[in-house]
């Protein structure tokens, strides 16, 4: 693999349908609090909602200094996450060596290249989003990696990783540092700039009329082929109440059931970003993540609410692809929590499982995880009690517990029963950091957003964490969660309802485990 190939892939959309090669893992190691672990013997987990995730390490060394990320290669590190990172170095060896290729304040690696006095000047690869650091400048390593962090580092971290086979080889990191490898960063972060500015090929239209209660069909595609783009042109259509069904070669059930709203990111309704594979926009919403077929595919709109609409849609098809047997997929449902067949009662506060919520399970079937778009409805009165500092008051002095997130991701890969995935919040996996308080920054970036919040934080959230490069590859099956620690009402009055819609793709042939998308299950508008 060359430097240009590893770069490559942080910008290919088309490599997230195919099956992953042998020895193709991902996961993230995270300061999550090591209280939570997992009891083989009673088979039950144990401080499963331990939530002090600042500074849990791997083990710490006699200088004071933690092992925060370790791993036997070949790999990549993509992505490297804090919401504090300080002074303190981090030391990152690489391949056995005894001189960290990597030794620089920790705070140093977002904001200037090593070994150099200009701040960095990557703003698509290393991204503050409302208070949290990101970087996504590969770091890859052949044998094996480990990364240090001494003294007064700082708190929180994510190191996101993919690891590849034994025969594997990869480039070094310090190609990085060459003209070429310059000059191929620069243009990576130029992509990422553009993203959704593409011309495509064989653009089409199709529009349908739909009345409510019915369902109507927008468009179908005989032979094989890729949608490279499926875009909904602006036409005042209510796509909180319109369903999106997406059907793969004659297959009966929908691999694709959303509102088009939250299939698109919104929440309910427009909400305007831009990331690398989907975007909303007023003139058009788009998902760019491909979308293969052998043997043709049908894509129906259903009208849910109460007045007849119309739908406009744009797409590009790839008419010369052709599928393989290692052709994925692409899936996309919305829920409100489908736990399945799960014991319930180990989900409910008491449980081991709690507070954890299901954000995609998939069984018997190989597939790649690439993202979720989750919908908050959060919701109170307004305290009669006077803040003592401005909007509710901060840490302990708030006047209302408003905060819906703070859950930890979890994702079990192929039957695991401790997750290769264990994140520190809701907030850092998306990307941002300490809540969103205070002045409740939107944002987006090519891989993440914070669409739709109200100022107050009362109303709709919109987030949404999309993964390329560090897109999660499994075999048999794959379960994600993220942790909701309040219920659907709490306090008496107030609300908290959460609403997903995951994005994976799928072993073709196999089907999802989810049950039709009914009216109810739709969050109000307000």
């Amino acid at each position: 693999m060359t430097y240009r190939e590893l770069l490559a892939r942080l910008t290919d959309l088309r490599a997230l349908a195919q099956r992953a090669m042998p020895g193709e893992r991902s996961g993230c190691m995270s300061s999550y609090d090591r209280a939570s672990r997992f009891d083989e013997a009673a088979g039950t987990y144990v401080n499963w909602d331990a939530n002090a995730d600042g500074s849990g390490c791997i083990r710490t060394l006699e200088d004071g200094s933690i092992v925060a990320f370790e791993q036997e290669g070949p790999g990549v590190i993509w992505r490297i996450w804090s919401a504090l990172p300080q002074q303190g170095h981090m030391r990152v060896y690489i391949d056995g060596a005894e001189v960290p290729a990597i030794d620089m304040p920790f705070i140093d690696w977002f904001e200037k290249q090593p070994g150099d006095i200009p701040p960095l000047n990557l703003s698509e690869l290393s991204m503050r989003l409302s208070r949290g650091r990101n970087s996504f400048i590969p770091v890859p390593f052949q044998k094996n990696c480990r990364v240090e962090f001494a003294p007064d580092w700082g708190a929180y971290y994510h190191f996101t990783y993919t690891l590849f086979d034994s025969d594997t080889v990869m480039p070094a990191y310090q190609e990085r540092f060459t003209n070429d490898g310059m000059i191929a960063l620069a243009e990576v972060d130029r992509l990422l700039y553009d993203r959704g500015e593409v011309c495509r090929a064989g653009e089409r239209i199709a529009e349908a009329s739909v009345s409510p209660g019915e369902t109507a069909q927008l468009f179908a595609l005989s032979g094989s082929g890729l949608i490279e783009e499926l875009a909904l042109c602006s036409t005042g259509a209510d796509v909180s109440r319109l369903l999106l069904r997406m059907y793969w070669d004659g297959c009966e059930r929908p691999a694709v059931e959303a509102p088009l709203g939250e299939f698109f990111g919104g929440a309910p309704g427009y909400a305007r970003y831009r990331c690398l594979p989907m975007s909303m926009e007023r003139a058009q919403y788009a998902c760019r993540f491909a979308m293969p077929y052998a043997s043709g595919c049908r894509v129906e709109i259903a009208n849910l609410g109460d007045e007849p609409q119309t739908v406009r849609m744009q797409f590009s098809v790839d008419t010369a692809f052709v599928p393989d047997e290692n052709t994925l997929r692409f899936h996309a449902k919305y829920h409100r929590g489908y736990f399945g067949n799960l014991d319930s009662t180990r989900f409910a506060p008491g449980g081991d499982r709690w507070p954890d919520w299901p954000l995609l399970r998939v069984a018997g079937a190989a597939g790649r995880f690439v993202g979720v778009h989750l919908h908050i409805l959060d919701t109170w009165r307004t305290p009669e009690e006077k803040p003592q500092s401005w909007w509710y008051g901060a840490w302990d002095k708030k006047t209302v517990d408003w905060w819906w997130g703070e859950g930890d991701e979890k994702f079990f890969v192929d039957g695991e029963t401790f997750p290769s995935t264990f994140g520190t919040g809701s907030e850092d996996y998306i990307g941002y950091a300490w809540a969103a308080e205070p002045p409740f920054a939107r944002f987006d970036s090519p891989y993440a957003c914070l669409n739709a919040m109200p100022i107050d934080g009362c109303g709709h959230t919109a987030v949404s964490r999309f993964h390329v490069a560090d897109s999660i590859p499994f075999t048999d099956g794959f379960e994600g969660f993220i942790e909701k620690y309040k219920g659907d009402v709490w306090d008496g009055e107030n609300a908290c309802l959460y609403a997903a819609v995951p994005y994976w793709y799928q072993q073709a042939g196999t089907d999802d485990a989810y049950p039709p998308v009914q009216r109810e299950a739709l969050l109000p508008d307000d």
